[in-house]
């Protein structure tokens, strides 16, 4: 009997190694893949599908530290129970402990010892409570990191290369490998030195898993019309609709810039358009005034629905013909769909990385569909392309910068 791991994920636990950093993108099976690690370790076979604690080993107690949404909607729960392995001791057949715990709890466990940490989601950079608590832990303990996206400069690698033990603290690092500019008021690296030790290092921790989709992503771009003179009237006059009083910040003018562009009638239309060529569709939104204009379209056409934001989650419904409406930041990780291959973008996200995770909703190992289709809707509208530049760059949007950098100049 196998444990039921891909070709793709053993190979991957054979490269593994304390103190490694796991890569794979959304949907590769990172989780598994990180648990068939500690099995091996702790005296279980892969192949056979032998129970750990072989030639007599203590197996570890096993903590997670992952996303508060992944650890509420026990999604490792899931992934645990081909091993055997549960929180739940009248589950689980060892005699160990199983913590699933948020980032955001993670001073909790600062004094443990000889045990296994599993860090999910990687969140360690900079250097606060998070990175502080991690290194602790990590010098007592087993442990490997997950992420789908790796380190975007050096200096996000610090706290795993200390770690490690390539270096003793942030200054010898930043001693070694760092030039700092001399022209700005605030410090900001102007360039690293000695990279090849650097990517030497990093490669010696960083596990990437050899994992061929078998789907294949269509992205379109729909374009929708919006109310240019009530967006040049709102950038011109600086008046709040809603409060009915002046925007104070670049954050309040952003939403309601976004809030023009959003409600446009056009975007109801294209979305219906669509439906007539796919009849089960997931639509991420961002902001409630965005449901509230989804549940009216529903109610209107007659289409069956159902959500999952802050306050709700329904499952998908029963019929042939449904939206699914999901809000970005409840909804973009720790749930998957098999019945659909459509995803549409009512709105865009300001975050890269929340939005590969959506993408990954559909995009499962076992989904029975090969072509994949996701529709992002915006504008022309200034807002809208300033965040689908930053996303096709694989940045973040900052409405700050955004704001600073046109509308002292005005905008058209």
């Amino acid at each position: 009997m196998s444990i039921g791991l891909y070709d793709y994920q053993l190979d991957a636990i054979k490269h593994m190694k304390n103190g490694c950093i796991l890569c794979g993108g959304v949907g590769s099976g990172k989780s598994r893949t990180a648990l068939g690690y500690y099995y091996k370790e702790n005296g279980g076979d892969l192949e056979e599908y032998e129970v750990m604690g072989c030639n007599d080993l203590i197996i570890q107690d096993l903590y997670i530290i992952t996303t508060a949404h992944k650890r509420d909607l026990k999604e490792w729960e899931s992934d645990m129970a081909p091993f055997l392995i549960s929180p739940d001791e009248t589950i689980d057949i060892y005699n160990h402990k199983v913590i699933v715990d948020s980032w955001n709890n993670i001073q909790k466990y600062i004094d443990v010892e000889n045990a296994f940490f599993i860090f999910d989601e990687q969140r360690l950079v900079g250097k606060g409570v998070w990175v502080k608590s991690f290194l602790k832990i990590a010098k007592k303990n087993s442990w490997i990191l997950l992420t789908a996206t790796p380190g975007d400069t050096w200096s996000d690698y610090i706290p795993v290369f200390i770690a490690n033990g390539f270096y003793r603290n942030r200054t010898e690092f930043t001693q070694e490998h760092i030039v700092w500019s001399s022209f700005t008021k605030f410090p900001k690296i102007q360039r690293y030195l000695n990279q090849g030790k650097l990517i030497r290092l990093r490669n010696d921790i960083l596990v990437d898993m050899d994992f061929h989709r078998h789907t294949v992503r269509h992205h379109e771009d729909i374009y929708c019309d919006y109310d240019p003179q009530e967006y040049k009237t709102l950038i011109r006059t600086r008046w709040n609709p809603d409060t009915e009083s002046p925007i104070e910040n670049a954050s309040e003018l952003c939403y309601q810039m976004r809030k023009v562009v959003n409600s446009s009638p056009d975007r109801q239309l294209k979305l219906l358009e669509l439906f007539d060529y796919h009849r089960k569709m997931i639509v991420f939104y961002n902001f409630n005034y965005e449901l509230d204009i989804l549940r009216d379209l529903c109610k209107a056409a007659m289409i069956d629905y159902s959500e999952w934001n802050g306050h709700k989650h329904e499952p998908i419904p029963e019929t042939n013909d449904w939206f699914y409406l999901v809000q970005y930041t409840a909804g973009a990780e720790g749930w998957n769909c098999l019945e659909t291959d459509t995803m549409v973008f009512f709105s865009q996200n300001y975050s890269y990385k929340t939005l590969e995770q959506a993408c990954g909703r559909i995009d499962r190992l076992n989904s029975p569909f090969k072509d994949l289709y996701y529709y992002h809707f915006k504008s022309r509208s200034g807002i809208d392309l300033a965040i689908s530049k930053a996303l096709s760059n694989k940045k973040n949007f900052n409405e700050s910068r955004y704001v600073n950098k046109h509308f002292n100049k005005g905008e058209k």
